[in-house]
């Protein structure tokens, strides 16, 4: 009973911020300044670790699909095939946004919960500026933007990655190209992109709202830190299926 009251205090106090966080901002150009800066610091300095995992992912994927589901009884392009489908449908549309909420969220949290600590915030609500709106919306707007070009990165560092393993002469190319090009369907591709932005609308939102109403000191930020990157993947893997189930 404690936990569901705890989860519904939790809920309202969400839905309140983000009314304050969805406001239209004050000073439009300070905003788009921040908007910028947001879209590098959380978008462009996540890129690296996005095109590796994707290009190492993509061949582990072509590797056991060859090793452990073709056969002579299945065409040579089902692993082009099958690995383009898992790629765009739930690795780097989903898996991928999942790593990000450890990278993203995390740092989201202990950022807006040391100001918070360090009154900072109550800083700025003296002043009479809107705090949430100011801190939270450039963040939100930032990853939304960024998300699906992180996730269009992901799904062609993991075909690269796929064709890397003819190196080892486990498939060859043409066998690759063939089912990468067998029955595409363009909506997929697009699935992601919807996907890439609710997801990014999440981490951002829910972490933000962790470190923004968090109370004590540093080990109350560590630890809202960890509750925002927890609380996330669990929405995301959540909206996930509910995603899946009405796009696809």
């Amino acid at each position: 009973m404690l936990s569901l009251k705890s989860g519904l205090t939790h809920l309202g106090r969400y839905v309140l911020l983000m009314g304050r966080v969805l406001s239209p901002p004050d000073r439009w150009r300070m905003f788009l300044k921040q908007y910028v800066t947001e879209m590098y610091q959380l978008g462009y300095n996540s890129i690296g670790i996005v095109l590796i995992i994707s290009f190492f992912i993509g061949a582990v994927i072509c590797l056991q699909i060859k090793l452990n589901i073709q056969s002579p009884w299945m065409p040579r392009m089902v692993v082009g095939y099958t690995t383009r489908e898992i790629m765009l449908l739930e690795f780097s549309s989903s898996i991928m946004c999942l790593i990000l909420a450890g990278k993203v969220g995390s740092n989201i949290a202990s950022e807006i919960g040391t100001m918070r600590i360090t009154q900072q915030i109550d800083a700025l609500d003296i002043m009479g500026v809107n705090s949430a709106n100011y801190l939270i919306l450039p963040k939100i707007l930032g990853l939304m933007t960024i998300m699906p070009i992180l996730v269009t990165l992901s799904v062609t560092a993991g075909i690269l990655g796929s064709y890397a393993t003819t190196l080892m002469g486990t498939t060859t190319v043409p066998e690759l190209d063939e089912g990468f090009r067998y029955q595409f369907t363009p909506w997929f591709f697009w699935c992601g992109m919807i996907k890439a932005v609710v997801y990014g609308f999440i981490i951002t939102s829910v972490s933000a709202y962790k470190g923004y109403t968090v109370e004590g000191g540093s080990v109350e930020v560590g630890k809202s830190s960890t509750d925002a990157v927890v609380t996330s993947s669990i929405l995301v893997l959540f909206s996930d299926i509910f995603l899946t189930n009405m796009l696809t």
